[in-house]
């Protein structure tokens, strides 16, 4: 007996490559609208415009680069729910919306510099609880009344921290 890939002129299916994300966040962002070549850069475009046209009473104004603009394209103005338990911390609701942070270029330059790179904000976490932001290299932070938290080296990373309850990791000074 052959399979249909020993027949002549039929060439076997296309592996398919590791997973981008772990099944329980491909999952919660497919539920939220997600799908792989999402891309949205009308919206990113009309963010970033709002965002360098901000400022605040005391002239602070939001950094926008390439790294953000992405990360708003692919992801932005989905409301992202966990379907499964947290690993070590429970998992909260992750909204993509750089708007959610317009009146914290002061929070973010200062945390910025703190970090020496640039922030832009990426959304909230945990329904307003906590803002999301991004570097200009693509790494995510959460910023709320507990201090600052790292989230991982790229949005990636950090969508799967935040949907699977992984402990972020604490920013400290010196």
């Amino acid at each position: 007996m052959h399979d249909r890939t020993d027949l002549p002129g039929q060439t076997a299916p296309a592996h398919p490559g590791p997973a981008r994300f772990p099944a329980p966040v491909d999952t919660a962002l497919r539920s939220a609208g997600w799908q792989p070549g999402r891309w949205d850069i009308r919206r990113a475009e009309e963010w970033a415009d709002a965002l360098r046209a901000h400022r605040s009473s005391a002239g602070h104004q939001h950094a926008v680069f390439p790294a953000a603009v992405e990360a708003w394209a692919e992801f932005g103005g989905l409301h992202i729910k966990a379907t499964a338990p947290g690993r070590q911390i429970a998992p909260a609701p992750v909204r993509i919306d750089p708007m959610s942070g317009l009146h914290l270029a002061r929070t973010l330059g200062d945390l910025g510099r703190a970090l020496e790179t640039e922030l832009s904000p990426l959304g909230e976490e945990g329904d307003g609880q906590a803002i999301l932001a991004i570097d200009a290299e693509g790494r995510v932070y959460s910023i709320d009344h507990t201090g600052d938290w790292y989230l991982g080296p790229d949005i990636d990373q950090a969508l799967t921290s935040l949907v699977t309850g992984i402990q972020p990791e604490r920013l400290t000074a010196g």
